[in-house]
């Protein structure tokens, strides 16, 4: 399932199942494809939460899913998109076949994602794997908890977990191929991919997706 994933920028991510085209914080897309099927969104900050590529990537039936505390402020894409639907943070469900998972996403020791916003990140199970988004988050004890095939993992720092920590991460979770997102735009050091997947145990594959 790696390979059908795709880090566009910052991070914007979409993934490929044959049958479903799925999106997570689309944000500076440079084509406009209206092809998705369900977008999810980790939280409202702006690199996240970005009305113009979220209408590049819909079509007129797509899902959107965003956190409950989002419910307000999603309505201003209601006319892009076909549905929306709110999941809270610890809830699981199934939406398009894909199940859900909403895991808690938020800072530890710093302001700019406090718990109380009630952000997440997703682990996505389709295609007989599971995937995790984990969003804008710090190594929290719910992130420790995560069994996943693939994840996605903010390495930037300043707003998240920095690339030590992100490695730190998943040679806990262990998953069997990790991904490093949030680095080289808005945040970080383009080097920083690189830096993440020398950290990260050899026994874990790395694939730096942004270039």
């Amino acid at each position: 399932m790696a390979d059908n994933i795709e880090v566009l920028t910052h991070s914007s991510i979409r993934i490929t199942d044959g049958r479903r085209r799925i999106y997570a914080d689309p944000y500076e897309m440079r084509e406009a494809p209206h092809d998705a099927d369900v977008i999810f969104v980790t939280h409202e900050h702006y690199d996240h939460f970005s009305p113009e590529d979220i209408e590049k990537a819909a079509k007129p039936e797509t899902v959107l899913v965003v956190p409950e505390s989002m419910k307000k402020k999603a309505k201003e894409v209601k006319k892009i998109v076909g549905e929306i639907v709110t999941v809270a943070p610890g809830e699981r469900t199934v939406m398009a076949g894909i199940g859900v998972e909403a895991v808690p996403a938020y800072n530890i020791g710093k302001h700019f994602h406090p718990q109380s916003a009630g952000w997440v990140g997703y682990v996505l199970t389709f295609g007989g794997e599971r995937i995790y988004i984990a969003g804008d988050t710090d190594v929290t004890d719910e992130a420790r908890l995560v069994k996943c095939d693939v994840a996605l993992v903010p390495v930037g720092g300043t707003y998240t977990m920095d690339k030590a920590e992100a490695a730190a991460l998943v040679n806990e979770i262990r998953p069997g191929v990790a991904i490093p997102t949030h680095y080289g735009t808005v945040v970080g050091s383009p080097a920083d991919g690189e830096a993440f997947a020398a950290m990260v145990d050899p026994q874990i594959r790395v694939e730096v997706k942004m270039r």
